[in-house]
């Protein structure tokens, strides 16, 4: 078997949803700025009441048995990297020779390996292990060695809601309802805010934690928003509220800062974070500085599969725990039905993007009572549901 195309895809569809998809955006490291912090949440064309037009960019990696392994929501840097770059790398190769297709993408991209350099390489490596599973037709989480267990608790995150403390008091009482036990929410609010902002804060989060229950787990996700003593000041002011972690407070490269914070936090109080980082290499430094409590690698954008697994290896023989970001449950399933339950002990699930995300796919992943079930279908289960499709071109080369 040899690879035979390499092919980005944008398609086209129609979601119905009952208000703007976005109600709030999540906070950014530029809203340090105040012309950037003023933005609003992203907004998606409205093609009729209540019916939204989407678009999702997936990687099709053809094979000359006419499988076809995939990888969804890629950005126009991702596509542009693979078409121009790493697909004349690819055409011709063995794709289960997936460590040596790896090594090689890796050394032939001496500026890739970090950021959207990297992230391209994950999206293909995500897409051969598709086709691995396929061809051997079991789910990806097997040829790991899975699964370890039947299903996985998911924590739900609630980006794109709105910080209305009404609408926020309502969410949480659902989704509690709907069987999640841990609920992670995206304050707007930062350093620049001063007193005010950490009080909105503490304000959030006791909203949360009155309509939860005493028993429900509460994240607070600043990504990269904040600083060290804002972060501090955070905290302290929700000690008594028992926020079970603070994700990603600080730049990714401000590596000091976080072991300031993992060494003045309030017992009880971890840090999260890793989802920016790259490779086995940066995870080493991460680890061997005991500078998380709390790792999230995503193996959309760390390297793929295959380098989550060396990640989560080194994370193991440190004594860790991850929980994979959650940008693609299809994904994180893999890896996560093939460790140990002491490793990975959740997943994420985000309930208004993933609905999104799985527009396309004809067998979308599900949280059931606030639990996912090990996927069953080959692969990573990307087949593509035409139905759902209104419209699609190919990007990159052959566009």
């Amino acid at each position: 078997m040899i690879i035979t195309d390499v092919r980005c895809v944008e398609y086209v569809g129609h979601i119905d949803a009952p208000e703007p998809i976005f109600a709030d955006r999540l906070r950014r490291p530029s809203d340090v700025y105040p012309e950037f912090r003023a933005a609003g949440a992203q907004e998606f064309p409205e093609v009729a009441p209540g019916r939204y037009e989407i678009r999702s960019t997936f990687l099709h990696i053809e094979t000359d048995t006419g499988l076809v392994g995939s990888t969804a929501q890629l950005s126009g840097e991702q596509a542009f990297i693979i078409t121009r770059s790493l697909r004349p790398l690819l055409l011709g190769a063995d794709p289960l020779a997936t460590e040596r297709i790896w090594d090689v993408l890796y050394r032939s991209s001496i500026h890739g390996r970090r950021g959207a350099g990297m992230v391209a390489l994950s999206a293909v490596d995500c897409a051969l292990w598709d086709i691995r599973g396929q061809h051997l037709a079991v789910p990806a989480h097997v040829l790991l060695g899975g699964p370890t267990r039947t299903d996985i608790p998911a924590y739900v995150s609630t980006l794109g809601e709105s910080l209305d403390l009404e609408r926020v008091a309502a969410r949480t009482a659902d989704l509690v309802a709907q069987g999640y036990r841990g609920l992670k929410w995206f304050p707007r609010w930062g350093p620049e805010d001063g007193r005010a902002g950490v009080d909105a804060v503490v304000e959030l989060v006791g909203t949360v934690r009155d309509a939860a229950g005493p028993d429900v787990d509460i994240m607070l996700d600043a990504w990269s928003g904040w600083d060290v003593p804002f972060t501090l000041d955070v905290a302290q002011a929700t000690r008594d509220l028992r926020v079970a972690w603070i994700e990603e407070p600080l730049l990714a490269d401000q590596a000091a800062g976080y072991r300031t914070l993992r060494g003045r936090l309030p017992a009880g109080v971890r840090i999260a974070g890793g989802e920016h980082e790259y490779g086995r290499w940066g995870y080493a430094d991460l680890i061997a500085t005991d500078t998380l409590d709390l790792y999230q690698p995503d193996p959309h954008w760390d390297g793929g599969i295959s380098e989550t697994t060396k990640i989560m290896a080194l994370i193991s023989a440190a004594g860790g725990q991850l929980i994979p970001h959650g940008q693609s449950l299809q994904c994180n399933a893999a890896v996560s039905f093939a460790a140990s339950p002491a490793l990975i002990p959740q997943m994420e699930y985000l309930d208004r993007l993933m609905p999104m995300y799985q527009h396309f796919l004809a067998a979308p992943v599900r949280p059931v009572r606030g639990r996912i079930a090990a996927p069953t279908e080959p692969g990573l289960g990307m087949a593509i549901d035409r139905a759902s499709v209104v419209a699609e071109r190919v990007v990159g080369i052959g566009a």
